[in-house]
């Protein structure tokens, strides 16, 4: 994927996006993605973008303002060091990085692999506007980023009964949330039917203000043009996709 996302084709897959319907990208907010981002409204492109904070920074707090400046219309702190503060017992220093994203004038939300810490930052009534929540929790100890360590999801699982309870945790949250990782990184997207059936499991697990997000690699095929079809299929009532050749990749 490093090898093919040239910058070129990686504003083909923004206005790629566009054409089908996707009105907004998120990725992390590192200078790379900022680039792209910055190159894509120079060429009149309106994607929105909301972006994720860059841990292995040396200031978060200026990675935000830094963010914010080039345009994002939301942002959120990085799930693994949310995550990695819990199991560090520092959770509530991430707190403040919800409190700088608002001082930017933009909203702020937290990522995380752990229903727990939505729940927690529930409880403890954070200023959060809405969270990503991964469908399958990969963090059940502390984790490395691949930014700073490029083995860090070797040892990743999927366990089926996963998605259940985030989804669950999803529901009872006023606030949206947006879904991630619901292909398992690629697991879940083997044939058409699998990847529709994944779709499905989420569209009808979340709440009507949440959102799912998925990655696309349109090296084989055009996955932008396949997934905005698929949801729009399933929010329709569309009959289910016959088994078909596998998927090259997904996320």
């Amino acid at each position: 994927m490093i090898e093919y996302y040239t910058m070129p084709r990686l504003q083909a897959l923004l206005d790629e996006c566009w054409t089908h319907g996707i009105n907004t990208l998120q990725s992390r907010g590192d200078r790379h993605q900022m680039r792209m981002y910055l190159e894509h409204r120079l060429n009149g492109g309106r994607m929105q973008w909301i972006a994720q904070t860059a841990s292995e920074f040396k200031s978060i707090f200026a990675n935000i303002a830094e963010i914010a400046r080039y345009g994002a219309m939301a942002i959120y702190h990085h799930g693994t060091h949310v995550d990695n503060s819990w199991h560090g017992g520092k959770i509530d220093e991430v707190r403040d990085f919800v409190k700088a994203i608002h001082d930017q004038g933009l909203p702020a939300g937290i990522g995380t692999h752990i229903p727990r810490v939505v729940e927690y930052a529930e409880e403890k009534g954070w200023e959060t506007d809405f969270y990503m929540c991964c469908f399958y929790n990969l963090a059940r100890g502390y984790k490395s980023a691949p930014a700073t360590e490029q083995n860090a999801y070797a040892e990743d699982r999927f366990p089926s009964e996963d998605p259940v309870r985030m989804t669950a945790t999803m529901r009872r949250v006023d606030k949206p949330c947006i879904g991630f990782k619901i292909m398992a990184a690629s697991r879940n997207c083997t044939t058409l039917r699998a990847t529709e059936q994944a779709f499905r499991f989420a569209l009808e697990n979340i709440k009507p203000i949440d959102l799912i997000d998925v990655g696309m690699f349109q090296k084989h095929k055009n996955q932008a043009e396949e997934n905005a079809r698929l949801v729009r299929e399933i929010l329709s009532g569309g009959a289910q996709e016959p088994d078909k050749e596998p998927d090259a990749a997904g996320a």
